[in-house]
């Protein structure tokens, strides 16, 4: 039948008919109103969405990996003109910096740098370079197996969206002056320099000029942009050789320009080229 709980949170039942065998011990029973259910299902998700705001971030606000200490910065979707053509793309994550020796070798084990091996830039916040494509692939394996964030290259197309600050028109990520946001030929010292240490951009982001070229998931076509979709465009699946951007240590300014390019062999690893990461909003 009704159970009144007149206000009572506990109640002392003895349950004989509604069971066949019939139950002889004091059975203690805890009845929520359903006012007080609906309560605690909405504490519950409370609950879930800190859980997962903690494992895979809030759109729109800065992002820790909790597993890595990886720092991310929210990049919202737009579009832009790219070489002339517009492009759009979803929001993401971005990390906040280019990956470094530390990081590399909490998740690989190892430490390839050349600058590292000579002593010039071997603290655990320089960027890890001498990495290939092929190679940042499986770093994003290993990372992906022992975290549920989806962790990848960003595209092409993403990376220059976020290089100039969410797609403005800015020569270097960050504005026209090259000496204040990036490490060139004309003040690296001919090495790579701790990530962070010049201007960021206007989201956030540091070093996506200079320092290190980076690569992007993308093959390279000279071609591609002006007959790939508009939105969210991936690069040419059939190239033989992958996507460098931002330029590095060793270059002049003209190639640490938002909108420089270069093409390499997947399998070459240089100490001029490094890697970011990217994450999708999931």
């Amino acid at each position: 039948g009704q159970v009144n709980t007149a206000g009572s949170k506990i109640l002392d039942w003895f349950v004989v008919k509604d069971h066949p065998k019939g139950i002889d011990k004091l059975v203690k029973m805890r009845v929520f109103t359903l006012a007080e259910r609906e309560r605690e299902r909405e504490r519950e998700r409370e609950r879930r969405q800190r859980e997962r705001e903690r494992i895979m971030g809030v759109p729109g606000k800065p992002w820790t990996d909790p597993n890595t200490g990886m720092e991310f910065v929210w990049v919202p979707g737009g579009c832009y003109q790219m070489g002339g053509n517009e492009k759009c793309v979803d929001g993401f994550w971005l990390g906040k910096y280019e990956v470094t020796q530390g990081e590399w070798r909490k998740v690989m084990g190892n430490n390839p740098s050349y600058f590292n091996k000579n002593g010039k830039c071997s603290s655990n916040s320089c960027p890890v370079e001498q990495i290939s494509w092929n190679d940042s692939q499986q770093f994003f394996r290993k990372l992906n197996q022992t975290n549920k964030g989806t962790f990848r290259m960003p595209t092409e197309a993403e990376w220059e969206y976020a290089c100039r600050s969410g797609g403005k028109n800015e020569k270097y990520s960050g504005g026209s002056s090259v000496d204040s946001v990036a490490w060139y030929e004309n003040n690296s010292g001919n090495k790579t320099h701790p990530v962070g240490q010049k201007k960021p951009n206007g989201l956030g982001l540091y070093d996506m000029s200079g320092n290190v070229w980076e690569w992007c998931s993308d093959g390279y076509d000279k071609d591609y942009f002006t007959i790939s979709p508009p939105k969210d465009p991936t690069g040419a699946m059939d190239s033989g050789f992958r996507v460098l951007r931002g330029g590095s240590w060793i270059n002049l300014d003209y190639n640490c320009r938002s909108s420089n390019r270069r093409r390499y062999d997947p399998q070459g690893s240089f100490n001029y080229s490094g890697f970011r990461i990217a994450m999708d909003n999931k």
